[in-house]
């Protein structure tokens, strides 16, 4: 039976092994880290591009720049929108190398040897732009043929087509004459009535620069614009005296007068509202005493009730306005008046006798 010692030995050679082995599993994962694109610890930065064709590419395949591994691929996907580069390929570079990546860097596939894997290589050799970013976009060399344009158009052309044959029927229609545009087109009628109006116009605008009615006579006639030249010199004549202040309406803009007569009147109008309003004077009273108003609501009240009575013809003012028995009687009266005085001129002698008596 082994002894204590010889365990421990045969424990400690075991832990040793294990632990060599994990050393040497770091370091080979290290050194696969190193050939895909930075160490272990170093960042990574995440590009896309968009291909053609992904010609046999899988997740893991190597990036290379100018034939250095720089990354992996991580994903590859279709994308329907684009019709003409359909493949996504999402790649994961060493962020150790964004500064040799720039925006106008261009990414390709390509075939180690005759039958070996595809990879994805990017030449930024002739590339000037500025450093590729996190998300960037690298754009191919890869140029759409002219069949695979032909075919992702082929929608358009049918549409296209089916709008030429529809203009084709519409052309044929208006050469025909149908319709209102092809009467436009093809009836001289129209041209006939344009040609008349065109004259007309024509003669009218001759008759306007000769001068002839009354639209001729205000563009050829200068006596209009010899009137409005006049009434504006006048016009300006009469501007001119009433800055310098003649006349009633000078005396009004110019005199100072005026202005403080109307502020004169304006402060005795306020005083006189004031003392209205503090119940001073005759209308004070009359507009602030209670009593006064109650007397002359009183007053009121009187009156209304008196012409109530003379409206229904009670007492003497009431006879007066209402009966007609006195209408009558002033009418006798004028009557007999009038034929007194005719009698009386006719013969005075009649109604006319002195009698002289001698005591």
């Amino acid at each position: 039976m082994p002894s204590q010692q010889q365990v421990q030995w045969s424990q400690l050679k075991v832990g040793v092994l294990v632990v060599v082995a994990l050393c040497a599993l770091t370091a080979l994962v290290f050194l696969m880290s190193n050939n895909t694109g930075g160490g272990f610890l170093s960042g990574k930065i995440t590009v896309v591009s968009y291909f053609e064709n992904s010609a046999g590419l899988k997740i893991g395949a190597p990036v290379n720049l100018e034939g250095v591994s720089i990354g992996t691929v991580k994903d590859i996907r279709i994308v329907p929108e684009r019709k003409l580069t359909p493949v996504e390929v999402i790649m994961r570079l060493g962020k150790r190398y964004s500064a040799a990546l720039h925006t106008d860097s261009k990414s390709s596939l390509e075939t180690i040897g005759v039958l070996g894997d595809t990879v994805v290589n990017i030449n930024s050799k002739f590339a000037t732009g500025p450093a590729l970013q996190n998300g960037g976009e690298l754009k191919t060399t890869e140029t759409p043929n002219l069949t695979d344009v032909i075919k992702s158009s082929q929608g358009t052309i049918e549409q296209l087509n089916t709008i030429l044959a529809k203009v084709d029927n519409l052309v044929d229609s208006l050469n025909s004459g149908k319709g209102s545009i092809g009467q436009l087109i093809n009836d001289p009628t129209l041209y006939n009535k344009a040609l008349l109006a065109v004259n007309e116009i024509q003669a009218l605008v001759d008759g306007l620069s000769s001068g002839k009615g009354s639209i001729g006579k205000l563009v050829a006639d200068d006596t209009l614009y010899n009137r409005a030249n006049d009434t504006v010199e006048r016009l300006q004549h009469v501007a001119q005296q009433l800055d310098e202040g003649h006349g009633t309406i000078g005396k009004l803009l110019k005199d100072e007068t005026v202005y403080n007569n109307l502020r004169q009147s304006s402060q005795n109008l306020n005083q006189l509202l004031a003392d209205v309003n503090a119940g001073r004077g005759a209308i004070g009273v009359m507009a602030k005493d209670p009593q006064f108003a109650e007397k002359l609501k009183d007053t009121i009240t009187r009156l209304d009730s008196i012409l109530a009575g003379v409206d229904k013809g009670e007492g003497t003012v009431g006879q007066l306005v209402k009966n007609p028995a006195l209408y009558k009687h002033a009418d006798e009266l004028v009557s007999n008046a009038s034929d007194l005085v005719t009698a009386i001129r006719k013969n005075p002698k009649t109604y006319l006798t002195i009698h002289l008596k001698i005591f």
